[in-house]
Order: C-alpha cells, then structure tokens, then sequence
C-alpha cells in the first residue's frame, strides 16, 4: 500500500513546476509566515536544575524491584517492568526508577492506569517541568505520529522531521527525562526506536573518540522553528536558539561518556569547517542508524508508557501508513542540567573492563592471601610437631 502524501500544508507545495508537475525545492523561509511572526516568550537562560532524583536512589533498587519484575529487552538499551503500575510508586520507587532509566537509556510499562493530571503530579517528582517551544501547556505536550515519508518531504524542508533526536537538544538546558504514555493507537504502525548514546560512543574506535572529545556540535531549532510555521501551521512560543554542546557529554549520574549527537538538531562542529564538519556529521548519521547492537524499538499500545534519559539516548517515531490522528500520546518532560564533559570520566565499555580486571586482580590477591595463610599454618604446625 502507497504511503499517505505528505502534508500539502507546506509552503513548497503552493510552488508547482510547469515542468515537472511536482513543487518546487523551496526553503520554508520564504513563507511570509516565518518572518511575520513574533515569538511572545524571550530566549531562555540556563538555570541549575533541582539535584537528580536518582543520586537518592538505592543502587540495587530494592524497593522498585520489589514491587516489578525487570526484562531486559537487549545487553544495550531499554528494560520493561512488569507487574506494576506506576500511579503506585512512591518517591523511594520513582528514585530508583530514575537511577535505572540513567543506566539503561529507557524504560517500558504496560497496560498502565495513569491519567493525564496523575502523569503530571508524578512526572514533578523528577524536577521541574519543560515547555517545548510549540507547546501550549506548561504541563504537557500531545505527541502524534508520523505517516508521511519524509525521505520524501525533506526535499521540501531542511529539517529532518522523523530523524533521530534527543528532545530539544538545542536548549541551555536540555531535558534530562521524558515520559510518554500512549492514549490512542493504531494496531500496527507508530513504534518508536531508542539508540543508546552509551553504545554509539562505545563503538568508535579509540582515535575517533580522542578527536570528537575535543569538538562541540552545533545543536539549532531554527529549523524545526520554520516547519513548526511552514508544516505545522503552528506559532513557536520562543525565538529559534543555537547552541554550542560538548559532542561528547558526562552523565552527571553515572559518570558515564556518551555521544551528544543527533541527526535532528546538530548541523555541524563548531571547532571545523565546513567540509570537515559535513563529513563528521554524515559518518554519524551513519554510524547511529546502523548501531543494531544499541538500538531497541517498542511496539505501542493503549496504556503503553515508556520514559527515557535524553542526556543518553536518542530516539525516532517509525513512519507508517496507519490512519491520521490514529496516534495520539501525552508527554511530559523535565529540565536538565547545562551539559559538560569531564576529562576524567570513563566510558561504559571502559568502566566494564576496568571494573572485571578489578574483580580478578581482588580475586587473585584473595588467593594468593589465603595460600600464605594456609602454608604459614602448615609451618606452624610443623614446628610444633
């Protein structure tokens, strides 16, 4: 079956070549809209976000594992937890909940309970809440689904709209977890896929890693700003913003490197030229959509929830050919802190290795200890015979 047509509300398509028959490759920036309008908020400046809730986590997480059987759904990327409801959590539950999303990048739930006003309430508990700049209430955002093909659409528009992303990583500071539970859903179609940001730094080799350590990506929401106007026929609350973010950022929780790249908000390296930067960002591209091995993908239904760390994943909702406005989900997200790269942190391949060479050498040292210890009783009992 054809794929729907993508959104004939782009400026592109009121531009039809004579020749051709299909509209002309026209930047969104000539649509009069883009330029008449006048955002109502002012830029936002950083702020030190609330302590994260998991540095008051449990690390074995008894209290959550108590009440929820964990299933790790790949060795990278991404836990279910069955046998619980979130409504039910309390604040120790939801702390170690937040230290296990850190860890594996996102968690699923099933057949969950929650409303709109109790996500919410609960989603609070992990810091203050973020306002996404298309978003009109403080509290939450309706997400829908992707059934145009934008490998199409891109001809059209510069900003790749089904592309991997962490949300609004183009912020000061961007979110550190979202939460997403589904209201409506097709049958098939709409999953949403989860790259580990973890796994991808992991597997660069040890040269490219020293290099892209030393860079800071280029993250911009001008061009999700003109689409949110061009396709959307939405009005951005906050004026386009490009910052300058380590490439390679540390989890404040775990310690922990992991790439800051996204394909959906970084459009170059700032120490590079052109040329160079272009290259970098297209081996990258390559390299996350061909990360299998850091890649989990979550087929949705009704009550589905999943919550995630944007600080180390990077996630993308799969175009389908579903109906529109089959789709239909409620998000919440919170503020992060301004990211950074410590010098001295390690990556978690780094720290696996370390920690089991650890392990043997305690292991060894043991052995050796209680080969003295079991040779000078020998002896001692030698001298007393």
């Amino acid at each position: 079956m054809a794929r729907p047509q993508p959104k004939d509300s782009l400026e592109a398509y009121k531009h039809i070549s004579p020749d051709s028959g299909f509209p002309t490759i026209i930047h969104p920036h000539f649509n009069p809209k883009i330029a008449a309008h006048i955002p109502p908020d002012p830029l936002r400046e950083e702020i030190i976000p609330p302590k994260d809730r998991a540095f008051f986590a449990d690390p074995e997480k008894k209290a959550l594992f108590s009440v929820a059987k964990p299933v790790d759904l790949t060795e990278s990327i991404g836990t279910e937890l069955q046998g619980v409801q979130l409504s039910q959590l309390n604040g120790t539950q939801l702390d170690e909940l937040a230290a296990l999303v850190n860890e594996r990048g996102v968690v699923f739930f099933r057949d969950q309970d929650l409303t709109t006003e109790k996500q919410v309430e609960l989603f609070e508990h992990f810091g203050i809440l973020d306002k996404h700049p298309a978003q009109k209430d403080q509290r939450h955002v309706t997400i829908k689904g992707s059934n145009a093909d934008w490998r199409d659409v891109s001809n059209y528009t510069p900003w790749p709209n089904a592309e991997f992303h962490a949300d609004t990583s183009f912020e000061i500071n961007p979110p550190s977890y979202s939460l997403l539970r589904m209201e409506e859903h097709p049958p098939i179609g709409g999953d949403t896929a989860w790259v580990s940001q973890y796994g991808l730094y992991d597997a660069l080799s040890d040269h490219l890693k020293k290099f892209i350590d030393s860079l800071h990506a280029v993250h911009t929401s001008r061009l999700q700003y003109d689409t949110i106007i061009d396709s959307w026929g939405g009005q951005p609350n906050r004026p386009p913003i490009d910052t300058h973010h380590p490439a390679v950022r540390t989890h404040p929780v775990t310690g922990l490197k992991a790439l800051n790249v996204n394909p959906g908000f970084v459009i170059g390296f700032a120490e590079l030229k052109k040329a160079e930067s272009d290259a970098l960002l297209g081996f990258l591209k390559l390299h996350i959509h061909s990360a299998d091995d850091h890649y989990v993908r979550w087929k949705w239904a009704v009550g589905s929830v999943a919550m995630w760390d944007n600080r180390v994943t990077i996630h993308r909702v799969i175009p389908g050919n579903y109906p529109p406005n089959s789709r239909t989900g409620v998000r919440t997200t919170v503020f992060g802190e301004k990211p950074y790269l410590d010098p001295n942190s390690e990556s978690r391949e780094q720290r696996e290795r370390r920690l089991a060479e650890e392990k043997v050498v305690k292991a060894n040292g043991a052995e050796k200890t209680n080969g003295i210890a079991i040779h000078e009783a020998k002896g001692t009992d030698l001298g007393a015979s």
